[in-house]
């Protein structure tokens, strides 16, 4: 098989299968957003202890 045919089936199958394909994409999306999320958090979190640092030990 070469690569058009390939293409062409693949494609195929992502018409006849909307559905599926919909809530892959969906998955694919709320995870890579979650793991975004988590980790600007903990950069917050990061951030903000460092900056909280000096002055507990001025204190």
């Amino acid at each position: 098989m070469n690569f058009v045919n390939l293409l062409k089936i693949a494609l195929k199958a992502l018409n006849n299968n909307k559905l599926r394909c919909f809530l892959t994409m969906l998955g694919i999306i709320i995870g890579v957003a979650s793991v975004i999320t988590m980790l600007a958090i903990g950069q917050g979190s990061k951030n903000s202890i460092k900056d909280q640092i000096p002055r507990w030990v001025q204190i």
